[in-house]
């Protein structure tokens, strides 16, 4: 089928479907103006201090940095929550929770990001799984609980040319250790999950619901990359049997199962495309 197809397709498999299950990988944000880590290259336009240095976001987004280099680590991961806070989500957002909140069955998310963006765009909190955890959350670097608490009265001092943290750092109210967010890094032995846990079994409670009613779902992928394939897979897996149908909106990495429909286009104008002529 052609792209016209697939969206005429899309809108009556939005349509139809009992429930909603929006999947999305870092390509959801692009739209509302965030940068794309796609590559080193990616990476390095968004960050030009890491290129000097020659670190790769892989590298980055190591909690190493923590203990090696605490100002280099929360300059990064500062200015990111400082951005992800100002950023406002994309038309698109607001277009998927309209139809979710329709549903008889309702949506779920599930998202690889940790930028909160869902949330920001008034998504219900226990709708939605951070399988990544979330940069609005802390944890100790230790660490010496299993705390988890919110970032909403950390407002890290980044200097923007160098992407170094001033002043004081975020520190653990129990210990007093450095904190870190509670954010899957690369080669984290550390990181407390049950926040994402949590998420994961409302997520699994709703699937298995979905299947004891005999329920139709659409399945709405945004975004999402294969090179850490997590956010593919789940889509996938979600979709499987003849009461489900993948949508898979990416300007990239278009395969699709057979039986499934693909829209080669970024998320914004994907959905908001689709969307179009499911009102129609």
């Amino acid at each position: 089928m052609d792209m016209m197809e697939n969206l005429k397709q899309a809108a009556i498999a939005l349509s139809e479907a009992d429930a909603l299950l929006v999947t999305a990988g870092a390509g959801m944000g692009v739209d509302s103006g965030l940068p794309d880590f796609r590559g080193n290259e990616g990476f390095w336009k968004a960050y030009p201090p890491m290129a000097k240095l020659g670190v790769s976001f892989v590298e980055m987004a190591n909690p190493w940095w923590f203990e090696r280099d605490p100002a280099l680590a929360w300059g990064f991961y500062g200015h990111r929550l400082n951005l992800y806070r100002r950023t406002v989500p994309h038309a698109g957002f607001g277009r998927l929770l309209e139809i979710g909140r329709g549903k008889r069955e309702g949506y779920f998310v599930f998202t690889s990001n940790v930028d909160g963006q869902f949330q920001a765009a008034g998504y219900d909190e226990g709708r939605i799984e951070e399988c990544h955890g979330s940069i609005h959350h802390l944890q100790c670097v230790r660490p010496c609980s299993q705390d988890i608490w919110e970032a909403r009265g950390e407002n890290p001092d980044v200097d923007e040319a160098q992407f170094r943290a001033r002043g004081p750092l975020p520190r653990c109210p129990r210990c007093g250790a450095l904190a870190r967010p509670n954010v899957l890094m690369f080669n984290d032995w550390d990181w407390i999950p049950h926040r994402t846990q949590a998420q994961s079994e409302r997520f699994h409670r709703w699937l298995e619901g979905l299947s004891r009613k005999k329920a139709s779902l659409a399945v709405v992928e945004l975004g999402a990359g294969k090179a850490v394939a997590t956010v593919r897979m789940t889509s996938e897996g979600a979709a499987r049997g003849d009461r489900a149908t993948l949508i898979r909106i990416n300007p990239r990495d278009t395969d699709v199962p057979s039986g499934h429909l693909s829209i080669p286009l970024g998320a914004e104008e994907g959905i908001l495309r689709v969307t179009a002529r499911h009102d129609a």
